[in-house]
């Protein structure tokens, strides 16, 4: 019979787990201090030795390194001055928007494991993965991910809804792995195509990249009979860093990561129930010596005794976005990419992204103010959407020319203006 708990750590005691956390911790500062330029620098620049990094709350002697840094740092260093083993050594190169290459060193860790084995998925399991094979980590990690619990992956990536419905019923599929407003279109399409859902085998799902919604929890469960997950993963610290049990009362923080709460503003750490940015030390990655990654997502925390028995705090949600950078279909639009984008086309004057979400779909517009009228704008559309799809692996759902003057002067590049509930 196997256990409910993944391993061990996910019921350490809170003196052990901070034990175990405060020496991974150590040993990864010290690892990258000896062995990444730009670590060193960052410490060196703080005036902290790497000795006095002995426990998370020290983390606060360090600035917070946010993911336009890292793009700054990558244009100087490859892999941004971060990689703490040979180049030779590097097994596999993630890309994710930026450009931000990233290292994967060692096939053995199960940086998603845990989260699947939570979500119940188990040898027997045949488990389709929409997530994109191509550049991005989640495809392959997922997939791995799900073949360390035991469950047979079917690597469908993204492509024809069709053939994603032929297969679920020809191999009877009992598990989805991809983002909940994808599975809601793929019921619909079903239903349209002669499928009722009755007749697929999918019991349960793992969703990441979008915010799993109150509503849209209780039609997946409710009137589809699908008993869901959600797990809070980001690509630049390398994994998944807080996961969803079967309480669904909030996310558990992986202990492979050190995950702090802080003041964006001064990264100093919040405590329990303050609303603040999430930021992000993997202390488990031999090849990755980042420290401090704000993610830019907003959440607080909660200590309390969770009835599944894991004893590790828990993220209660993603309540919001810190800064120009916004999650967009599972994948970041960074204002200072879009800005670098829009600065290639003569014929732009001013442009900004605007992110709403009618009917549980994320929907990406551009509006644009022209510095000719008369330009020809059937062929900028078609341009801008290819180059932008290019780099930031997303194409607009509309482009909007907007009189001159529309966007106002301070205006956020990108305007995420979705409404969760």
């Amino acid at each position: 019979m196997p256990s409910q708990y993944f391993d061990e750590l996910e019921t350490m005691t809170d003196g052990a787990r901070k034990k175990y956390q405060s020496a991974m911790l150590a040993g990864a500062v010290r690892r990258a201090y000896e062995k990444s330029v730009s670590v060193r620098g960052i410490l060196d620049g703080a005036g902290v030795k790497p000795q006095d990094i002995s426990t998370p709350a020290d983390l606060q002697k360090l600035p917070i390194m946010r993911k336009n840094d890292l793009i700054d740092l990558e244009k100087k260093h490859l892999f941004g001055g971060f990689l703490t083993i040979p180049v030779e050594d590097v097994g596999r190169i993630f890309i994710s928007p930026g450009p931000v290459y990233e290292p994967l060193h060692s096939e053995s860790i199960k940086w998603f494991a845990k989260s699947f084995w939570a979500a119940g998925l188990r040898r027997g399991d045949v488990a389709v993965n929409t997530f994109s094979y191509h550049m991005s980590p989640g495809g392959i990690l997922f997939h791995e991910a799900a073949r360390d619990c035991g469950a047979t992956a079917v690597p469908m990536g993204t492509g024809n809804s069709e053939i994603l419905i032929r297969t679920m019923l020809d191999l009877k599929a009992t598990a989805f792995i991809g983002t909940p407003s994808y599975l809601l279109s793929i019921i619909k399409k079903a239903e349209e195509l002669g499928h009722p859902w009755q007749g697929f085998n999918i019991k349960k799902a793992w969703f990441t990249g979008e915010m799993l919604t109150p509503s849209m929890r209780q039609t997946l469960e409710k009137e589809y009979g699908i008993d869901t997950y959600q797990a809070y993963a980001v690509s630049e610290p390398g994994g998944c860093m807080a996961y969803e049990c079967s309480e669904k009362n909030g996310l558990h923080f992986m202990d492979e990561y050190i995950i702090e709460i802080v003041d964006p503003a001064t990264g100093k750490q919040l405590g329990t129930g303050e609303v603040g940015e999430i930021a992000v030390t993997p202390v488990h990655n031999p090849t990755w010596g980042l420290l401090r990654f704000g993610t830019g997502d907003l959440s607080s925390y909660v200590t309390d005794t969770c009835p599944c028995g894991r004893t590790a705090p828990r993220l209660t949600g993603i309540l919001g976005r810190v800064g120009d950078s916004v999650k967009v279909r599972g994948l970041f639009v960074v204002g200072k990419q879009a800005e670098g984008i829009f600065s290639q086309f003569k014929e732009i004057a001013r442009a900004q992204i605007v992110v709403e979400r009618p009917k549980e779909r994320d929907e990406m517009t551009f509006r644009i103010e022209l510095r000719d009228e008369n330009c020809d704008r059937a062929a900028l559309s078609e341009e801008l959407g290819k180059r932008f799809q290019s780099l930031c692996l997303l194409r607009p759902d509309r482009i909007e020319f907007v009189a001159a003057g529309t966007i106002p002067d301070g205006a956020k590049t990108v305007d995420d203006v979705r409404k969760w509930g």
